[in-house]
């Protein structure tokens, strides 16, 4: 098993000079491809039968350890073109390398949901050609719901999960059900409890708590969550996004605001709870650019992605859900033990859907960095 590190941040500013560096160039004109059509030129008119070893390699970008190791040399074998992969290990970085350009020389990416939305407003991605992805059937129904891509028009679920509570049974007395129960801990649990410091993430428990949107833009609320926030941090032992998992099986702490599939339920001390209030649905996205020259195979990359023998590698491996019926009904089959262990796994689709997807708020986004930065600095 293997379990990647890296963070879905945005920061705002970054991506905002970033998009506009990007519409920048698209303003004068593009670039060309090689035979002098622009980019995107041909979106209306892929051919099914194209020469897919023509358009090689296929360049992805992707975070570090989120994809087979051998995925290049099955695609190979499969489908005959070679795939080139750069690894970005946040959302910012992948970000920064798409739209520093008109052609960032990426074809296919892997973003978050709300990034890829955010993409997708600025005209950087190509709507999909549904009949080149034939393996789209493999997802669950629920998978075309995502709010910020209602009918999968421009993005294809990798991943999807949802953030709750993760604790220690023999170290916490009452079960939590509430975010509250993390905003304002016991006495006996201050100074054992972490919760996130990603933007969105660290807004997320006390938006809840208070009834709110997590994609409110709305002032008072942002401020009513910056107050109680400021509040929790004095009963905070850290600020953690990434090692909160190892945190709880040494017991160095109880309780930790968590990302489902980091959460350790392997170990029969620790479980993981969704509160009362709500959560939100999150999930990790496949992108084709809008100035890929390699279209056709890029979507049949896509398709194979989505073949449940290559996708059903993402629950076995990082111990994320994957959108993919078939898929995970072959990981239930062939190793049920895993499930079985690892319970948010085990969480339905329709389940799931309650959350509330986290969108692109575009501008406002900048409200959340500075949340973020007041919190962060206050004493």
């Amino acid at each position: 098993m293997s379990r990647i590190r890296y963070t879905r941040r945005l920061p705002a500013a970054a991506v905002a000079a970033g998009l506009a560096l990007a519409l920048a160039a698209c303003g004068g004109g593009g670039s060309t491809s090689a035979d002098g059509a622009a980019p995107g030129a041909a979106a209306d008119r892929l051919d099914p039968n194209a020469d897919l070893a023509r358009q090689s390699p296929l360049n992805i970008t992707i975070w570090d350890g989120y994809s087979p190791k051998d995925l290049p040399q099955r695609v190979k074998q499969k489908l005959g073109f070679d795939v080139k992969v750069a690894i970005h290990d946040t959302n910012e970085m992948a970000m920064a390398k798409l739209t520093a350009s008109g052609d960032s020389g990426i074809d296919v990416a892997f973003v978050s949901g709300q990034y890829a939305q955010a993409l997708n407003e600025q005209g950087l991605v190509e709507p999909l050609h549904s009949e080149l992805i034939p393996n789209l059937s493999n997802l669950y129904p629920e998978a075309s719901q995502l709010s910020f891509d209602k009918g999968n028009k421009f993005s294809v679920p990798y991943t999807w999960g949802t953030t709750g509570l993760c604790y220690r049974t023999d170290m916490v007395k009452t079960p939590p059900t509430s975010w509250n129960d993390l905003l304002n801990p016991a006495p006996e649990l201050r100074g054992k409890v972490t919760m996130m410091t990603t933007e969105r993430w660290l807004a997320l428990p006390a938006l809840k708590a208070n009834g709110h949107s997590i994609n409110t833009t709305d002032d008072k609320q942002l401020a009513q969550a910056k107050e109680q926030l400021l509040k929790t941090k004095k009963s905070l032992l850290a600020y953690d996004d990434t090692t909160f998992g190892a945190r709880l099986e040494k017991g160095e702490v109880a309780l930790v605001e968590a990302w489902d599939g980091w959460c350790p339920t392997t170990n029969p001390k620790v479980k993981f709870v969704v509160p009362k209030e709500g959560s939100d649905l999150w999930s990790d996205t496949m992108v084709i650019m809008k100035s890929s020259r390699k279209k056709e195979a890029a979507h049949a990359f896509i398709n194979f992605i989505l073949d449940p023998t290559i996708h059903g590698w993402v629950a076995e491996n990082i111990l994320y859900k994957v959108p993919n019926r078939a898929a995970m009904e072959a990981v239930a089959k062939n190793n049920p033990d895993l499930l079985a262990k690892n319970t948010p796994l085990q969480m339905d689709p329709a389940v799931l859907l309650q959350g509330e997807s986290i969108v692109d708020v575009g501008e406002a986004s900048t409200k959340y960095t500075r949340l973020a930065t007041e919190i962060a600095a206050s004493q």
